[in-house]
């Protein structure tokens, strides 16, 4: 029988000072949105390397739609 495998300790990412326990958006939408953007665009080129198209193109659609969520978001907080 084989040993399970250790978890490791997430690393907090975003601002300073934030828990360790903290998942990526839990700072709100905007900031939700925006790690789902940029991770997209890191899968999208994976997925393009690879040649898997269709991942691909369902990515680009993600991208896209957290693009454009992120632009009206900000149109709202300049009105």
């Amino acid at each position: 029988m084989t040993k399970p495998a250790k978890k490791r300790a997430r690393v907090a990412t975003g601002a300073p000072g934030g828990s360790r326990n903290e998942e990526p958006g839990e700072g709100g939408a905007d900031e939700a949105v925006a790690f789902i953007a940029e991770q997209t665009a890191a899968l999208r080129k994976l997925a393009e390397r690879h040649e898997l198209h269709v991942l691909h193109y369902l990515l680009g659609m993600t991208q896209l739609e957290a693009d454009e969520h992120l632009r009206l978001r900000s149109k709202r907080k300049l009105s």
